[in-house]
């Protein structure tokens, strides 16, 4: 039986265009994803997320299903869940 432990995610290293690398809390990874996903147009965001009504709803979406937001040609936001923990 696999352990639970390997499938909880409660820590994030988060790496973006021009800035060192950070270590968030489930929190802030899903407040940093609201914060971004409202500085795009709802038409430039990809299709499978124009179907949530909320920023929010978004942010939980990305954070569940995927590793990375395309911010355009030359940025990148992505996000890998990590153990700090030994």
């Amino acid at each position: 039986m696999p352990n639970q432990l390997m499938y909880q995610q409660d820590d994030f290293v988060v790496l973006e265009t021009n800035q060192p690398e950070q270590f968030l809390t489930v929190v802030e990874l899903l407040l940093k994803l609201e914060t971004t996903l409202s500085q795009i147009s709802q038409e430039d965001l990809p299709l499978d997320l124009q179907k949530f009504n909320s920023i929010s709803q978004q942010a939980q979406y990305l954070l569940d299903t995927s590793c990375n937001l395309d911010l355009g040609p030359g940025k990148y936001l992505q996000w890998y869940a990590v153990r700090l923990e030994k």
